[in-house]
């Protein structure tokens, strides 16, 4: 018996001259490197077959664009959801980086006393949760969709595909592979336009089967302000 799969695709390279940390604001779209590494994902899924009956996409601009070659090359109709949206962040639209990072500042020290939580943003617990509740949801819908092919079978063609950010899709491996929430962010395994595979069954929840970086030809030269 082949099992669901959940597809976790991050979003491609954003165009951010300013080089803030964007989180939820407005107006951050995809760069032209960035459309390349989302029509890279697309590739990587339509040629491995994927058999989705749902694609899944965080309400920003960035990974509805990053969506968009996708709902093309496997015929699917985005389902917006906010519970798979980037975390909220004390520090959007100021600079992480540099000379002039706002980490440096002493205004901005209070915030970073208790990274386990984070105290800068939306804690890692409620993270994890609303992904949690949103795969779940999600996964169960696929599996009854009428597109499902094999009725003797509703788990082996009812994929979903989900478009969402680093750190959300970082708390759902840390959760599925049974490691603390709290981390370093600088060692998030999850580049731009990478692939995070789960599998489900109602019997044994979410595991992980594998991770694919189909943009790797793109990230050397690529920027990525991730999250903090």
């Amino acid at each position: 018996m082949k099992a669901q799969r959940i597809h976790l695709v991050r979003h491609g390279e954003v165009f951010n001259p300013d080089g803030v940390l964007y989180g939820r604001l407005p107006n951050f779209g995809l760069s032209d490197k960035g459309r390349r590494m989302a029509q890279l994902a697309a590739d990587d899924l339509q040629a491995r077959e994927v058999p989705a009956v749902r694609l899944v996409v965080s309400p920003l601009q960035r990974t509805r664009e990053s969506a968009e070659p996708i709902a093309e090359a496997l015929g699917l109709e985005p389902i917006i959801d906010d519970r798979v949206v980037e975390p909220w962040n004390s520090f959007e639209g100021q600079r992480m980086r540099g000379r002039d990072s706002t980490l440096l500042k002493p205004r901005s020290w209070p915030l970073l006393t208790r990274p386990w939580l984070p105290s800068w943003g939306e804690p890692f617990t409620e993270v994890r949760d609303r992904m949690r509740d949103s795969l779940l949801e999600h996964a169960l819908a696929a599996k009854s969709d009428p597109r499902t092919i094999d009725e003797t079978d509703p788990y082996a063609a009812a994929d979903v595909i989900v478009v969402s950010h680093q750190l959300p899709i970082w708390m759902v491996h840390r959760a599925v592979t049974h490691q603390p929430l709290a981390h370093n962010p600088s060692k998030r395994r999850c580049s731009l336009s990478s692939i995070t595979v789960l599998e489900y069954h109602p019997a044994t929840g979410f595991t992980e089967a594998g991770y694919r970086e189909p943009a790797a030809s793109e990230l050397a030269s690529a920027t990525d302000q991730g999250a903090v």
